[in-house]
């Protein structure tokens, strides 16, 4: 099977996120998308929710989509790093093919990335557009196909940002996150 390895903190997982997920399963020769909650990403120095809440929210948006999974594969890595994820799922799933899901912001970052000329040589990347990136990338390689997919300009941090300024953002989130997030109080003011 071809799979798409959708890395992220998901703090929190949006619509934007399974929008990307779903046209990726729908229209390319991607059969599944797994999600993989990243507990640190060594890049970003954020405040995260508890990678289980993470988790259970990601489990929540993407509940019903047959070619959506999550794989809870971090789990007490601290930091993360995508080239030791990669080789522990190579591993535990010998059979299938991956493709790492980035979106152009993340892309523009990989230099910075463990290893990045092993994922490089060895990955199919998948780039799906951001506002403000380029398409035009430094890596002119085959195997970095960058996707003409919807542009969705919403982000983990504009939500989290939002909430803490009192906004509804409701509309943006699947209506069980939006429940779980409103009973905890994630991401309000203290």
């Amino acid at each position: 099977m071809k799979i798409g390895l959708y890395f992220g903190s998901f703090n929190p997982i949006h619509l934007g996120h399974t929008i990307i997920a779903n046209h990726i399963t729908e229209f390319l020769y991607i059969d599944h998308v797994w999600f993989v909650v990243s507990p640190q990403n060594p890049l970003k120095k954020k405040n995260l929710l508890d990678y289980e809440h993470r988790m259970r929210m990601v489990q929540m948006a993407i509940f019903g989509y047959e070619k959506m999974s999550v794989l809870d594969i971090e789990y007490g890595y601290s930091p993360s790093y995508t080239i030791h994820t990669l080789s522990n799922i190579e591993k535990k799933y010998p059979k299938n093919q991956f493709f790492l899901i980035l979106g152009q912001d993340s892309f523009s970052s990989l230099r910075k990335w463990k290893n990045y000329k092993i994922i490089l040589n060895k990955y199919d990347i998948l780039v799906y557009p951001r506002l403000g990136y380029f398409s035009d990338s430094v890596f002119k390689r085959k195997n970095i196909i960058f996707l003409k997919a919807p542009i969705i300009e919403l982000s983990s941090s504009f939500i989290r940002d939002s909430i803490q300024k009192g906004k509804n953002m409701k509309p943006m989130l699947h209506p069980e996150v939006w429940n779980y997030m409103i009973k905890y109080k994630f991401y309000r003011k203290k």
